[in-house]
């Protein structure tokens, strides 16, 4: 990523000027701005958009055309901004838990570590609802976040396992990963009928207090544990809350289509 290309990406999350030198306090700033002004979106799946996992496509989406992605986008862009502004960073494979607490394919999820001073980081701004800042990574303790209190502990075979209120969240790998590792999850996540990409729309922004998302034809916004939904009164509604409340502009909506 060029200058030019990573002043542009942080204008876009609401810096200007030079962003400094490579240390916890800028990490949690990026970490924090990202999640709030870069959407977690799966839109393009439902209106037939090709997601590539090249840096400067990702780049491209959410710069240019001010939109957002899941986590294979969001932090495959941002980790190319974080090695731009000098970060050691790294990707890393991990398997989301489900709700029955098994694990996900492989590669279901991208997610970034990040060293400095001999620390190193856990920086995710591509799994929806989790921590604000980025969690360290070898830390025995329980780390509050304003979001939850999060914990890392060890799991088999070397991995590490991700909890946010004593809930499992992901198992993660502690390889680094090349992005162009990720394809093939890229491809299950936005192909399977298993998928929960596939089966709903949404697109979901981190407030200062709270979240506010669309689903379809529903405005939910929730802050704290207080979640109310609003249905929008046809197309034009629904195009112009994607507009003013995410910044981006779309010509039609995305439709879930089944898959098979």
């Amino acid at each position: 990523m060029d200058h030019e290309t990573a002043a542009a990406y942080l204008k876009r999350i609401g810096l200007t000027g030079p962003a400094g030198t490579p240390s916890p306090g800028l990490l949690r700033e990026l970490h924090e701005r990202h999640l709030s002004t870069v959407p977690f979106e799966n839109l393009g799946i439902h209106l037939d958009e090709a997601i590539t996992l090249d840096e400067a496509a990702l780049v491209d989406k959410i710069v240019r055309r001010r939109r957002g992605g899941f986590c294979y986008e969001l932090n495959g862009a941002f980790a190319a901004l974080l090695a731009a502004l000098g970060f050691q960073v790294s990707r890393r494979a991990a398997r989301v838990f489900g709700e029955d607490g098994t694990l996900g394919i492989p590669f279901d999820h991208l997610a970034l570590v990040v060293e400095l001073d001999r620390e190193r980081w856990l920086a995710d701004v591509g799994f929806g609802r989790h921590s604000r800042y980025p969690l360290r990574l070898d830390w025995p303790d329980a780390q509050d976040d304003p979001d939850g209190k999060f914990l890392v502990v060890d799991a088999p075979h070397g991995d590490v396992d991700v909890l946010r209120d004593g809930v499992p969240q992901y198992r993660m790998e502690q390889r680094p990963r090349e992005l162009e590792e990720f394809e093939v999850g890229s491809w299950w996540q936005q192909t399977s009928p298993a998928s929960h990409f596939t089966r709903s729309l949404m697109c979901s922004l981190r407030t200062v207090d709270g979240r506010i998302s669309i689903s379809g034809d529903r405005l939910i916004t929730t802050v704290g544990d207080t979640r109310t939904e609003t249905t929008l009164a046809g197309d034009a509604e629904i195009l112009d809350a994607y507009r003013t409340i995410f910044g981006f502009e779309l010509d039609r909506l995305p439709v879930v289509r089944p898959r098979s």
